[in-house]
C-alpha cells in the first residue's frame, strides 16, 4: 500500500524563470506551485528520461530540496542540466502529494560542447513535408551518440524508436517533415549526457532562414524570408526583431558586426504569404575577445603588482620604525623619571 494519497483537485505547476534557453554559468530557477493552496507544501523535482521501452520514467534530484520553498535554483547552468523536468507537491500525515506537474524543459547551450548538432538543410525553420537529417558529429567521428527530441505532439522520444525518424550511426534522419516535428533536438551520449540543443520548426507557409548556430560578436548576420511556392523561394519581405521593424521590404537582411544587443526573436512578413514563425538568434562573445580580456587583467594586475609590493615593504618599514621610536621615548621617559 502506497504511503501516499494522490490529490486529484491540488494541482503542482512547474515554470521557468527567467528563460528555458541559457547559456552555460546562466543562472536559472524552477519553480513549483500548487493552485488553490499556499501553505503546507514540500516539494520535489525530477528528470524525465526514456526508459528501454521508450516510456517516461521519473528520477528524483539527488540534490534536491524538500523545504517550504518551492524553488530549485541553479545559480550557475551546465550542460548537464539540459533536460525535462517536473515536480510534485505533498503536504499533511500521511502525506498527501500531488499528481506529476506538466513538463518543462531546460536547454543550454556550451560555450565549447563536446559534440555539435548539424542540421541539413542549415537553418531552424523548415518546410513541410521535406527531408531533413540531424547529425551528431564529433572530434573523433563516433557512433556513440544519439539523436533525441521534445515535442509537443510527442513528447519525449528517441529518433530510433519514433514514427517519424530513423536514425543511422549518430544521424537522424527525418523523411518528410509534418508540423507536429517541431521541438527540441539534442545529442545524447551512451551515458545519458545531453549535448547541443536546437529548437526546430516546421511551418506551412513561409519561414525565416537563419543561423542554426549561435553568432559570435563580430561576424556577419544574414536573414532570409523563404516560400516554398515561388521560385526562387526568396521574398521580399520585412524583417522583425522582438516584434519591432528594423528593415522592409526586402530580399536579405544583413546585419554586419554583431553584438549582444542582436540577440533576440526575429521573424519575416510577406504582405500576402503570411509570415514567419519567430526564431531566437543568440550571440556569444568570441574566443580570442575572450581570451584578450583575460591576458590584459592579468597583465594590469602583473603591472600594479610591483608597486603593491613596494606600497608594503614601506608600511611594514614605516611600523618597525614606529615601535622602534615609539620603545626608545619610552625608555628615555622612564630613566628621566
Amino acid at each position: 500500500m502506497s504511503d501516499f494519497s494522490i490529490s486529484d483537485t491540488a494541482a503542482a505547476v512547474l515554470s521557468v524563470s527567467p528563460q528555458k534557453w541559457l547559456t552555460e554559468g546562466d543562472p536559472v530557477t524552477l519553480i513549483c506551485e500548487v493552485y488553490g493552496s499556499s501553505t503546507g507544501w514540500t516539494f520535489n523535482w525530477y528528470t524525465v528520461t526514456l526508459s528501454s521501452d521508450s516510456s517516461d520514467q521519473y528520477a528524483l534530484l539527488s540534490d534536491s530540496s524538500r523545504g517550504a520553498g518551492g524553488n530549485y535554483i541553479v545559480s550557475s547552468a551546465a550542460l548537464k542540466h539540459t533536460g525535462v523536468y517536473v515536480c510534485t507537491a505533498e503536504r499533511g500525515q500521511p502525506a498527501y502529494k500531488t499528481a506529476f506537474s506538466s513538463k518543462q524543459q531546460l536547454w543550454v547551450t556550451g560555450v565549447s560542447p563536446p559534440v555539435s548538432l548539424i542540421i541539413s538543410p542549415n537553418r531552424t525553420q523548415h518546410f513541410n513535408l521535406v527531408s531533413v537529417s540531424l547529425s551528431c558529429e564529433d572530434q573523433s567521428n563516433s557512433d556513440r551518440w544519439r539523436v533525441r527530441s521534445y515535442t509537443d505532439h510527442w513528447g519525449l522520444e528517441d529518433c530510433s524508436s519514433s514514427v517519424w525518424g530513423s536514425q543511422t550511426g549518430s544521424t537522424c534522419k527525418i523523411s518528410s517533415t509534418v508540423p507536429s516535428n517541431t521541438g527540441v533536438y539534442w545529442c545524447q551520449s551512451e551515458s545519458g549526457e545531453n549535448y547541443h540543443p536546437v529548437n526546430i520548426t516546421v511551418h506551412i507557409g513561409v519561414i525565416l532562414e537563419s543561423p542554426v548556430h549561435p553568432v559570435t560578436e563580430g561576424d556577419t548576420l544574414t536573414l532570409h524570408c523563404l516560400y516554398p511556392y515561388t521560385s526562387p523561394p526568396n521574398l521580399r519581405a520585412d524583417f522583425y526583431k522582438d516584434g519591432s521593424l528594423i528593415q522592409n521590404q526586402t530580399t536579405e537582411m544583413i546585419i554586419s558586426n554583431v553584438s549582444k544587443s542582436h540577440e533576440g526573436f526575429y521573424y519575416c512578413k510577406h504582405s500576402e504569404r503570411g509570415e514567419s514563425p519567430k526564431s531566437w538568434i543568440s550571440v556569444r562573445v568570441s574566443h580570442s575577445e575572450s581570451q584578450i580580456s583575460v591576458l590584459h587583467t592579468l597583465s594590469s594586475v602583473l603591472a600594479v603588482c610591483p608597486y603593491l609590493l613596494v606600497t608594503v615593504v614601506l608600511i611594514f618599514k614605516c611600523c618597525r620604525m614606529r615601535g622602534k621610536m615609539s620603545g626608545l621615548f619610552e625608555a628615555t621617559v622612564i630613566i628621566f623619571y
